[in-house]
Formats: structure tokens, C-alpha cells, sequence
């Protein structure tokens, strides 16, 4: 995918409220982090890796802080959305995130996953090839204090999820995992 950085279509600004949020069983679940800003509301679907990575990098940026910079509190470059209701919703492809040490805040960008190409692209009547279909992408500042407690929300979703088999890494399924490790010979269970 090629993004461009800073080019996002919705620059929400500060953001007021983000949480990360699964819904499902572990093995079925699905993850996604709201943001609110002002009138704006975003929803950013993601892979649990993601979310692990957003959840680790967050963890080790706050962590390397003194404490007299996470004690500050963050200037954050912009004001919250100001403009009307909005209703942003989509999966997310790539996802960036900085940390700011003049402002001590943390910007991030979420783009849009690309859908995947067929054999053979359906043209829609009336496009043109010199008008890409435009993708959904959202750019927003949080707070040091935010970006903590997302951090710290994202590593315990994750680790609520299914347990890894000690061979191969894989998860392990309630009704049992068959390693491949072990030739398959050896179903070992999950607890």
C-alpha cells in the first residue's frame, strides 16, 4: 500500500475518549479502537497483531518517558474536530503512530485496508484510470495519560485470547490443537 504520510482524509485532531474494544470468543474475536473527537466518532477495525503492536509499542514509548514527562501534561497540536457530525468506519490496512516530544503527545494515522485485487478487475461505469477509489484514513493526537492506558487496554486484550502451544507458537483451540511439531501425533489441550 502506498500512503503518503500526513495525507489522511479526516484529521480529527485531539481526540476526547479511545479505547480498544474485542467482541467474540477467543479464537473468533474480532478487535476494533474508538476514538471520539467533538462531533466525530472513528471506528478502526484491526488483526489482534495490530493491536498487540500498537498495545507493545505504546507500552515501550510511555515506559522510556521519565516520570517528570509522564507527569507533564500533553500540548497537544490541535484542537478536537470542530466540523459536523461524522461517522468514520473501516479496517485497517496500515496504521502509523509517532511520539511528539515537544507537544508529549502521540499522533496516529490509520489507513484503510486496500481490498484484495481479483484475476480481473471490474471496472464500475463511468471511472476513469487516473481516479483512484478513495480509501477511508483518519489521523488524531492522544495524550501521554491516553496513550498509557491504551497501551496497557491493548496488551490485556490481547492476552485474554487464546493460549500458544509451547512447541509451535500457534494457538491452541478450546477443542484441542493438533501440532504440527509433534506430527500431529500429540492433541494437546487448552488450560
Amino acid at each position: 500500500m502506498n500512503v503518503e504520510p500526513n495525507k489522511v482524509k479526516y484529521l480529527l485532531g485531539a481526540i476526547s475518549d479511545i479505547e480498544a474494544l474485542t467482541f467474540g470468543e477467543p479464537g473468533l474475536r474480532t478487535f476494533r479502537l474508538d476514538a471520539r473527537s467533538g462531533a466525530a466518532s472513528c471506528s478502526v477495525w484491526m488483526e489482534k497483531e495490530q493491536l498487540l503492536q500498537l498495545g507493545v509499542y505504546l507500552r515501550d514509548m510511555v515506559g522510556r518517558l521519565s516520570q517528570e514527562e509522564r507527569d507533564k501534561e500533553s500540548d497537544l497540536r490541535e484542537e478536537g474536530w470542530s466540523g459536523g457530525e461524522l461517522t468514520v468506519d473501516f479496517k485497517a490496512g496500515q496504521m502509523l503512530l509517532s511520539y511528539d516530544q515537544t507537544s508529549n503527545a502521540f499522533y496516529l494515522q490509520a489507513f484503510e485496508r486496500e481490498p484484495e485485487a481479483t484475476e480481473e478487475p471490474q471496472e464500475p461505469q463511468g471511472a476513469t484510470d487516473d481516479v483512484p477509489p478513495e480509501t477511508e484514513s483518519v489521523g488524531f493526537w492522544i495524550t501521554t495519560a491516553q496513550a498509557s492506558v491504551l497501551g496497557e487496554e491493548s496488551l490485556k486484550i490481547c492476552a485474554a485470547g487464546r493460549p500458544t502451544c509451547f512447541l509451535c507458537g500457534q494457538p491452541i483451540n478450546p477443542d484441542g490443537h493438533a501440532c504440527p511439531r509433534a506430527n500431529g501425533h500429540t492433541v494437546l489441550e487448552a488450560g
